[in-house]
């Protein structure tokens, strides 16, 4: 099942043992305590809808509130390891698209630096010296530059609390809207709101069959208006 629209949220995919839906903006995926509605929530009322409410979906990954994209969901137990293992490791292929302002230097950069939290403010993260903090291993490739903008394919190759962030504020080159870190204002006269950061593709084996899955978002808007989607 594919592109199924519930309320405010897209379900990319969803069979007996795994569900990806495409979070919005400003929606927590799991509870905060505070009783505020959650992307984990509306997944379990979409499941209800269905008939399917017997059903508690675990979400299989995080996104920061301010990210969009893809989330998995693991709708089965018995194959909930093999899902939390596989998004774990290394060989589930993770990108994101990031819109940073200026012109980005590199056609593509391999970003190897480790994270650790900033200790002056515990919201934030921070870029360590060898031997603190955790590694942490980012790809980076230019997709498109316009109108003082560029938009980019930025590869997880682990993951750490903000990671994407951090490694391209650490180049001089924070994302857009992301205010954390030092981003230029998403411009509503460009299309642009929020931070610009979006769960794009995911390539991984389901959890059940082994059989290659490729999970992809419809093209953001929120990125700004004009780019070419890129194959």
């Amino acid at each position: 099942m594919n592109g199924i629209s519930y309320k405010n949220i897209t379900v990319v995919f969803e069979d007996e043992y795994l569900l990806a839906a495409s979070k919005p903006a400003d929606l927590l995926v799991h509870g905060d305590g505070t009783g505020a509605l959650t992307l984990t929530d509306l997944v379990a009322e979409h499941l209800a809808a269905e008939g399917r409410e017997d059903v508690r979906p675990q979400a299989a990954q995080r996104l920061d509130v301010e990210t969009t994209g893809l989330v998995l969901f693991s709708l089965d137990p018995a194959t909930q390891p093999a899902l939390d293992a596989e998004v774990a490791g290394r060989d589930m292929r993770k990108e994101y698209l990031a819109v940073v302002a200026g012109r980005f230097p590199w056609a593509q950069k391999a970003i190897d630096v480790p994270i650790g939290r900033d200790r002056h403010d515990a919201k934030k993260m921070r870029v360590c010296k060898e031997g603190q903090g955790k590694p942490a291993s980012t790809l980076v490739r230019k997709l498109a530059f316009k109108g003082g903008r560029t938009l980019l394919s930025v590869e997880l190759l682990s993951g750490r609390r903000h990671q994407i962030r951090v490694h391209l504020a650490s180049l001089g080159f924070p994302i857009v809207g992301d205010e954390l870190y030092g981003g230029a204002r998403a411009d509503a006269a460009r299309g642009e709101s929020g931070l610009l950061l979006h769960a794009f593709r995911e390539e991984l084996r389901h959890p059940a069959t082994g059989e290659p899955l490729s999970l992809q978002t419809e093209w953001p808007e929120r990125l700004g208006k004009n780019w070419e989607p890129t194959a």
